[in-house]
């Protein structure tokens, strides 16, 4: 019997991966979810304990991972930083040690990218990055699956990210866009260009695809004949000293009523990976309602509410997306190549 082309494979970056397997996973991601939508069980992992590594809290990645496990026939065991002692009391590779021989599979959230690829060549096992500074690999085969099952296809797209794009989201919407054949635009000011090495990175991979990968801090040129806007909370964990730079710097990219026009497409779409500063019905959105005197942050109410929104759509492929990875590469399942 063949051995999967997924098979003990961990997925820590998009880059470590073809087109080829990362169209796979987003066609599996809607097939789990067709099987989920009918009731058909599909317990692929049945019998397996998979390690939920947790240095940053989340909503929506711990919530995916847990359901995605439970539906997969597996038992996921939530750790989360008071339950780890990663480069703290024990190394990361001994950590690895440990839980590879404990745990069928492991999944990682937290701030160095180093962390998960050391613990990819110690456990023994797959390791499923859940989001690092670097990358957010997981996110985006939830996102181009949104992307796909609205308009049917991926390769000629236009994706445009607005907001901050130094953070782990732009650089993996940039680098994942640019293997699938999507056309990539970065919508930021100048001093928030993602880091030359990933537009490097981007462009060669762009180069295979034919996709169209460009940086500008020009708003309406970016956005025009737009298919999706993407963007993302300004401010990432742990830069919270950086409030009053980043709204300064990033109003003007303000997805809003104005933006979505100035695409020329009535039919865009409106993604965000959440938590998103819509309102200030939080007690995150009163205190800088309060300091700063604003509302609203990355995108306005009135946006984030109208039909073109497709986020929570983008939240609950999360788990499917996070079923079909760790489904493949730790399911044994029969996957020839393309």
């Amino acid at each position: 019997m063949k051995t999967s082309i997924f098979q003990g494979r961990s997925f820590i970056a998009e880059k470590d991966f073809n087109r080829e397997e990362l169209n796979y996973l987003i066609d599996f991601s809607a097939h789990l979810k067709a099987l989920k939508k009918a009731g058909i069980p599909h317990h692929y992992l049945e019998g397996k304990n998979i390690a939920l590594l947790f240095e940053k809290t989340s909503t929506r990645t711990r919530a995916a991972f847990t359901t995605a496990a439970i539906d997969l026939g597996a038992h996921p065991e939530f750790l989360g930083q008071n339950d780890i002692q990663l480069g703290k009391k024990e190394s990361v590779a001994d950590t690895a040690k440990v839980l590879g021989r404990m745990f069928d599979g492991i999944e990682f959230r937290g701030f160095s990218q180093q962390t998960v690829e050391t613990l990819a060549e110690f456990a023994g096992v797959p390791v499923w990055n859940g989001l690092t500074d670097d990358w957010h690999p997981t996110q985006m085969i939830a996102d181009f699956l949104t992307v796909q099952e609205n308009f049917g296809y991926l390769k000629g797209i236009n994706m445009v990210y607005v907001g901050d794009g130094r953070n782990n989201v732009a650089n993996s919407l940039l680098v994942t866009g640019a293997i699938l054949g999507v056309n990539m635009r970065i919508v930021t000011p100048r001093s928030l260009f993602p880091d030359k090495s990933i537009i490097t990175l981007a462009n060669q991979y762009a180069a295979q695809s034919g996709a169209i990968i460009q940086m500008t801090d020009d708003v309406p040129l970016g956005v025009k004949d737009a298919h999706v806007l993407y963007t993302d909370v300004w401010v990432s964990m742990g830069e919270e000293d950086k409030f009053a730079e980043r709204i300064n710097l990033l109003t003007p990219y303000q997805i809003n009523r104005h933006m979505l026009d100035l695409t020329g497409n009535e039919e865009v779409i409106v993604l965000h990976c959440l938590p998103a500063f819509h309102d200030s019905q939080t007690e995150y959105g009163q205190r800088i309602a309060k300091e700063f005197g604003i509302q609203e942050m990355e995108i306005t109410d009135e946006v984030f509410r109208s039909s073109n929104g497709r986020q929570f759509e983008q939240a609950e492929n999360r788990m499917h997306s996070i079923k079909a990875i760790m489904a493949a590469t730790l399911g044994n399942l029969f996957i020839p190549k393309a």
